[in-house]
């Protein structure tokens, strides 16, 4: 196909040389035509004998001389009346006309070709430049070069003998498995469901969060139906020409109903399907009137087309509620982000084939990444293969998995970036704090690995990781989560008598837990039950922009003041917890100011009493801890806490999220 475009293409481009060279040769003179003479020239010639021949064509005289000294051309032409005689002209200016010795003079007919070549040729480069025009069309228009074609689907068939993806390809979402599996199940044998009166859904909606598998579930599907499948992106629809939407929308259901049954699948359906009435032009809007018509052939008089639609999307919020009615979307299929046991499977679906090493173990991988996608977990996977090949090695190890997840979370090491060791120690009591507060507290997370590595814009990062999957928060969590952000900025007090710019992340953090558990979750004793503000949203912005109060200036101060009493008294609670520990502190800070790194079984034994020698055995090479000579820094004093009513409230945020690591901000 592709060569054949090549011939036809490189067809045209040799016409329009042609006729560039045409045209030059039509309109330069000393190309297309001889040099013209006068009559009285012809006759004089004729008197002094010497020419040789005329030919005479209506009008026209073709004189050929007898010599062609007089130029470089063997010919010139001349013009008579339309009423006059050359052979009577000559002959009464006494010149002898015909052989041996005289002017042979021959008659050509008048001919209506060369008439119309004439013609031709004085309207050829307007006809060269109109075809050249229309050749600029059709290719920018695409679509096979069909003119006027702004109105076909651009959607496309998957063939059905290619080999895809099927359901043994997707795991961690085996509840969108099995709607899915009715939905191939009646098209390959639909008299099970046609026998009990039961009618498919019309319309499919996935959704979910990116990278959960929508549009890979999707393709699954394809593999498995064994029925024509159309697949077409949402922002296909619409063009810059008025009305070309809906047309593309009815083509593509024409060429469905030809195939049925069929499937249609449109991904990204939120960039047709947003709520009407919320764009500027109304209802003449061009996205609305694409809506309008993909609302009337889901559901619309003709209810008897075996057309099932499959679209997916990650704002289900924006989607028009005409468009979510039983009878276009029956029904809504979720994709949650996986559990351990869904992100184990589908470690093993994407590791399948690939050398992985007997050390590795996927179920443990699995618990390191919580609230990683299918999407992030395949990237994992790749990421450590990648690091593999670059250090030559014959297989993937857990060593490569570790440095993925971390790549994956904080970004690549910045090796190349020089710490001075002020810094660097200050970096590592930072994490310390960190780790030391959530080692200590009951409902905080576990530490799982500690770094001073700086990645991406972090000097620093400690990485805490639930023993479990969480869906609920507790108020206890919350505390314990905020003491632990508030450790960092502590232990820098503590050891240095100073606070640095690293603790900036930590602080926003945890006012952003504070706001959450007053004014979401109703967690505050001296504001109650209750929540405060209603979130605001362009619903075609599909983004949070204001906060609509619905409280008075005195609540806002009472917010203001509970939210700086929940940070000083996690503040205290850090500076309690460093305090009694400060010799853990300190061993495990000068550990990381040598090693940079620690996690496993040697980060337990520096975190419990146990002496780094007496803990469990550690792998040959592995620097010993550095003899503790903390530099003495009186302990500062906190004065006593006296609240006073901030008058900065943000005017928006959202939940917190599952923490998977608690980062020193280098910015």
């Amino acid at each position: 196909m592709g060569s054949n475009r090549w011939m036809r293409n490189s067809f045209v481009y040799l016409l329009v040389i042609i006729g560039v060279i045409v045209i030059f040769y039509t309109m330069l003179p000393g190309f297309s035509s001889r040099s013209e003479e006068s009559l009285t020239t012809v006759i004089a010639m004729a008197k002094s004998g010497e020419l040789r021949e005329i030919d005479v064509d209506g009008n026209k005289l073709t004189v050929f001389p007898k010599s062609v000294s007089r130029g470089a051309t063997e010919s010139f032409v001349s013009r008579i009346g339309d009423d006059t005689d050359i052979v009577t002209l000559l002959i009464d200016s006494g010149v002898q006309v015909g052989p041996p010795s005289g002017v042979e003079v021959s008659f050509k007919g008048s001919s209506g070709l060369s008439s119309f070549f004439g013609l031709m040729m004085n309207f050829l480069p307007l006809i060269f430049f109109g075809g050249l025009i229309l050749f600029m069309m059709r290719q920018a228009q695409g679509s096979n070069n069909q003119t006027m074609s702004f109105g076909k689907s651009r959607a496309r068939m998957m063939p059905l003998n290619k080999p895809g993806v099927t359901f043994a390809d997707v795991a961690g979402v085996e509840e969108a498995k099995n709607e899915l599996e009715e939905v191939v199940e009646f098209l390959k044998y639909p008299e099970r469901f046609l026998s009990l009166g039961a009618r498919i859904p019309k319309g499919i909606l996935l959704v979910g969060q990116p990278g959960t598998g929508k549009t890979l579930l999707a393709r699954a599907v394809a593999g498995e139906a064994g029925v024509p499948f159309f697949h077409i992106s949402g922002s296909e629809f619409v063009e810059m020409f008025v009305g070309v939407g809906a047309a593309r929308v009815r083509d593509l259901f024409d060429q469905a109903k030809r195939n049925a049954p069929c499937i249609v699948f449109v991904d990204e359906i939120d960039a047709v399907g947003r709520h009407r009435g919320a764009g500027l032009g109304g209802g003449h809007d061009e996205r609305e009137q694409t809506l309008n018509q993909i609302l009337v052939e889901m559901d619309g008089f003709e209810t008897n087309t075996n057309i099932i639609v499959l679209a997916a999307t990650n704002r289900p919020d924006i989607l028009d509620p005409a468009l979510l009615r039983p009878g276009r979307f029956d029904r809504r299929v979720t994709l949650d982000l996986p559990d351990v046991v869904g992100r184990t499977a589908i470690l093993k679906v994407h590791s399948a084939g690939k050398p992985i090493a007997p050390e590795v173990k996927l179920e443990t991988l699995a618990k390191e990444t919580p609230g990683f996608s299918g999407a992030d977990l395949s990237n994992l996977i790749n990421e450590a293969a990648l690091l593999a090949a670059r250090a030559n090695k014959k297989a993937i190890f857990m060593e490569e998995f570790e440095e993925a997840v971390e790549r994956i979370i904080a970004g690549p090491e910045r090796k190349s970036r020089v710490i001075n060791p002020r810094e660097k120690e200050m970096t590592a009591y930072h994490e310390a704090g960190h780790a030391l507060a959530a080692w200590t507290l009951p409902h905080a997370d576990r530490v799982h690995k500690i770094s001073i590595v700086s990645r991406g814009n972090m000097g620093g990062h400690t990485s805490l990781l639930p023993d479990e999957d969480r869906y609920l928060w507790t108020k206890n969590q919350f505390l314990d989560m905020m003491v632990v952000t508030m450790g960092g900025r502590v232990a820098e007090q503590l050891i240095f008598d100073e606070v640095t710019t690293g603790a900036s992340n930590d602080l926003e953090r945890a006012t952003k837990i504070a706001l959450g558990m007053i004014k979401r979750y109703g967690m505050s004793e001296a504001l109650g039950p209750r929540t405060f503000g209603k979130r605001e949203e362009l619903v075609f912005l599909g983004r949070e922009l204001s906060e609509e109060r619905d409280y008075g200036d005195k609540v806002a101060e009472e917010i203001d003041v509970e939210v700086k009493e929940m940070i000083v008294v996690s503040y205290r609670r850090a500076q309690e917890i460093l305090v009694t520990h400060k010799t853990k502190l300190v061993r495990l800070a000068e550990y990381l100011i040598v090693n940079e790194t620690v996690s496993g079984d040697y980060l337990g034994t520096l975190l419990n009493d146990e002496e780094p020698g007496s803990g469990p055995e550690v792998e040959p090479g592995t620097p010993a801890v550095p003899p503790v000579t903390p530099p003495y820094v009186p302990e500062p004093s906190m004065p006593p806490f006296q609240p006073t009513p901030s008058h900065a409230l943000p005017t928006s945020q959202s939940g917190p999220l599952p923490t998977s690591s608690v980062g020193d901000d280098d910015s």
